[in-house]
């Protein structure tokens, strides 16, 4: 199940309206929502949350919201990024450009802590790192969107 909130930048931060749309696709039965949606994101969170349901955070640690509906968050290390670019300046290795830091890297990650390890179970977690291993050694590909590739 796919929505939007908008599309124009005001879609970014709009939480109402995102809960609203929360509201309604858990109300067709959806348990789990990974909104990537900024700030609005907030608003899926509290759907979640009043339905008793679950959402995936996105961009850094959000399980702190609510505890026990935030599954778990998907984390894009920014600080790992900037760190990188850092030493590579401070090196003199820096080039500009595109880098990618994916999860070989570390450059993503999901988060688990003390507000949301009660829901991972010790099978979800084997699944979880055995998915992981799979990505880092490229028997599963991970689509980039914006390089056409839908992945497999």
């Amino acid at each position: 199940v796919e929505n939007y909130v908008g599309a124009t930048p005001a879609a970014w931060n709009d939480p109402i309206k995102a809960s609203e749309m929360a509201q309604s696709q858990y109300a067709r039965g959806v348990d789990v929502i990974f909104s990537a949606a900024g700030p609005s994101g907030l608003g899926v969170i509290q759907a979640a949350k009043d339905r008793k349901k679950f959402a995936i955070g996105v961009d850094s640690n959000q399980n702190h919201i609510a505890p026990g509906t935030v599954l778990t968050s998907m984390l894009k290390r920014v600080d790992l990024a900037v760190q990188k670019a850092m030493d590579d300046a401070k090196a003199g290795n820096w080039k500009p450009g595109l880098t990618v830091l994916g999860l070989k890297e570390g450059g993503v990650d999901f988060a688990v802590d003390e507000h949301n390890e009660a829901l991972i179970t010790e099978d979800m977690k084997a699944k979880l790192e055995l998915a992981r291993a799979k990505i880092i050694s490229g028997e599963i590909i991970v689509g980039d969107v914006e390089g056409g590739n839908s992945g497999h």
